[in-house]
């Protein structure tokens, strides 16, 4: 996805103000081998790209002054009530450096699976997303997680249960195998013994 920003040198809390009050979205560009860039964007058309997954997990193409780089969303800052953006964070990239970005997660399955279909189960998805190291070349849009092995006696997926792309991992942080979707069935010790 593309984002045209332009160049600004006036900084600080009033001509962030001004820029907002002409259609401007004030904005930081920092990383790499460059120092960080003040920059300013057209609110509407950054409005609907905020609104797309896609946005918010891929590789831009940021072009400042006409000059083309790779860069990654790192923060936003909306109004507390308005449908405004107030500041934009932007990390450049090297196609040659690993990035770590939240990717999201595209469940399916889940209601033909014999958890649903054979024992009423109620599925609960507790992860949205999941953290990836990858080279920004190989970045997924999303990650898809079959939910149709979830049974009586598999009543949850975990993040070392996904299919990830090739050359894709899943930093670990220290934390266990956390679970991404769970399936509670009513009397299901009774139905059939199964543990969680």
């Amino acid at each position: 996805m593309k984002v045209v920003a332009t160049s600004r040198t006036e900084q600080g809390s009033g001509a962030s103000r001004r820029l907002r009050r002409a259609g401007q979205v004030p904005g930081i560009v920092y990383g790499g081998n460059s120092q960080a860039a003040a920059i300013a964007i057209e609110h509407n058309p950054l409005w609907h790209a905020l609104q797309k997954e896609k946005f918010h997990s891929s590789i831009l193409d940021l072009e400042i002054d006409g000059k083309a780089e790779k860069a990654v969303l790192r923060d936003y800052q909306m109004h507390p009530y308005k449908q405004q953006i107030l500041h934009m964070d932007f990390q450049r990239v090297d196609p040659n450096q690993k990035v770590h970005m939240p990717v999201p997660l595209h469940y399916s399955g889940h209601l033909e699976s014999p958890a649903v279909k054979l024992y009423a189960g109620q599925v609960t998805f507790v992860a949205n997303q999941v953290e990836v190291e990858c080279l920004p070349a190989d970045l997924p849009e999303f990650i898809a997680v079959d939910c149709s092995t979830l049974d009586i006696t598999k009543r949850s997926i975990h993040v070392t249960d996904l299919q990830l792309p090739a050359g894709v991992s899943i930093p670990n942080h220290g934390q266990d195998d956390l679970s991404l979707v769970t399936v509670k069935i009513k009397n299901a010790a009774a139905k059939a013994g199964g543990d969680e």
